[in-house]
């Protein structure tokens, strides 16, 4: 491990993990039952970037950063399988003014600090983490490398049927 970052760990799939160490994430969304799993803690966390993310998910999310402003980067950028940072979680609330919050209960984060990706295997809920030499963060997937030449990426940002289908999967319906 590196000097002075936690000893346990949160794993949040990207590009939300990139979010919370880059972005400004200051909440991140649990349900009420993963709260009163042990992620009640506050305190000092490290941020492992989950292995898994979908096209989908990626997609889903670039286009609610969009909205506040964010861009997010390539999905081939962002570092999978592994520690990107350390955050403090300073309190647990089920309501909040920041545009981050989805609910039902969010952790309250401070203080992100960014660190050279440490390859890490991810866990549920807070974890004791540690680095095996033999891991790497996982490399992207082929989707990820080819993202912009994908038949469906003609037609982001134009409100289309399917940008609302995946829209109202994700958030619920449109208002």
């Amino acid at each position: 491990m590196q000097p002075n970052l936690p000893t346990f760990a949160l794993s949040v799939r990207q590009p939300w993990a990139w979010a919370i160490i880059h972005a400004g994430k200051d909440i991140e969304n649990r349900s009420w039952q993963a709260i009163n799993r042990g992620l009640a803690n506050r305190g000092p966390i490290a941020i492992h970037a989950a292995k898994g993310m979908s096209a989908a998910e990626y997609i889903s999310a670039r286009e609610y950063m969009l909205a506040l402003g964010v861009t997010c980067p390539h999905p081939a950028e962002l570092v999978r399988s592994a520690i990107i940072g350390h955050v403090t979680i300073a309190d647990i609330v089920s309501k909040s003014d920041s545009p981050w919050f989805m609910g039902p209960r969010g952790l309250v984060l401070r203080d992100p600090v960014a660190c050279n990706p440490i390859a890490a295997s991810g866990q549920l809920g807070f974890f004791k983490w540690q680095t095996n030499l033999l891991d790497t963060p996982s490399s992207p997937l082929p989707w990820m490398t080819s993202f912009e030449s994908q038949p469906w990426m003609e037609k982001l940002g134009e409100n289309t049927e399917h940008e609302r289908k995946w829209h109202d999967l994700f958030y619920g319906e449109v208002r």
